[in-house]
């Protein structure tokens, strides 16, 4: 696998006839969410955002389907606002004809994935697409796949993605502090010691395998009569944005 992220499955690079042929061959789509936060003084802010965006840009290029743009709203923000505009997102992928729609959140609480599941719910309520909240890692976690903040795995991802964004010399060398505490902002392992562009590159292979073998899943869970894509053609006369 390599760093290198293909325009052809990223809904704002393609061309009207590229996001049909690619909703009909796998009518799935992915939605990354994040957010700007500080993860140490060697990662850029976006990194959870950027992390499951490139996943998910893989994912598409392995398994099919069309990665959507990032979402930086998060659990932070009110959410009895936020959930019906995630909640209207959805709706519209769904209306563009895409039977399974995954969301996949780079920022590692519960929060997140119970904001994404609860915009979720009501577009999945008719059977007719199905769908899912998850973190990167959550199909994947083992030795060689996980998660943590600023540390051994994310430092990893966005070394294999992101070399230019990532300063390992603003760390120093001396000690760390712990659990997420200023000035570090670091929980984990320490990235110095632990973290690689071939860990990186392991991890995201993992998840993005996971990712896509569970959108096959989910495809395969509507019925028959469900699972292709459920838009006449995209064309001036069937105009549509989302």
């Amino acid at each position: 696998m390599t760093n290198d992220l293909a325009p052809s499955v990223q809904m704002q690079f393609m061309r009207p006839e590229q996001l049909e042929a690619a909703a009909r061959a796998f009518p799935v789509v992915y939605v990354p969410f994040g957010l700007i936060e500080w993860h140490g003084r060697h990662l850029p802010l976006g990194n959870d955002a950027l992390k499951a965006h490139a996943i998910l840009v893989k994912t598409a290029e392995e398994f099919g389907g069309v990665v959507d743009p990032p979402v930086y709203f998060h659990n932070g923000f009110d959410q009895a606002s936020l959930v019906p505009v995630l909640t209207d997102l959805f709706n519209r992928l769904k209306k563009t004809g895409f039977r399974v729609i995954i969301g996949v959140s780079g920022h590692n609480v519960q929060g997140q994935i119970d904001m994404v599941n609860k915009a979720l719910e009501p577009v999945l309520t008719d059977g007719t697409v199905a769908g899912v909240g998850l973190w990167e890692m959550t199909l994947s976690e083992c030795d060689e796949s996980n998660s943590d903040h600023a540390a051994k795995w994310e430092t990893s991802n966005m070394m294999f993605f992101y070399p230019d964004l990532v300063d390992m010399s603003q760390l120093g060398t001396g000690p760390l502090t712990p659990n997420m505490k200023p000035p570090d902002g670091i929980g984990g392992l320490d990235p110095r010691e632990h973290a690689s562009k071939e860990v990186g590159r392991r991890n995201v292979e993992l998840c993005a395998d996971a990712i896509g073998r569970k959108a096959r899943e989910l495809l395969e869970s509507l019925p028959e009569d469900k699972r292709s894509f459920n838009l006449k053609e995209v064309s001036p006369e069937h105009w549509w944005f989302i």
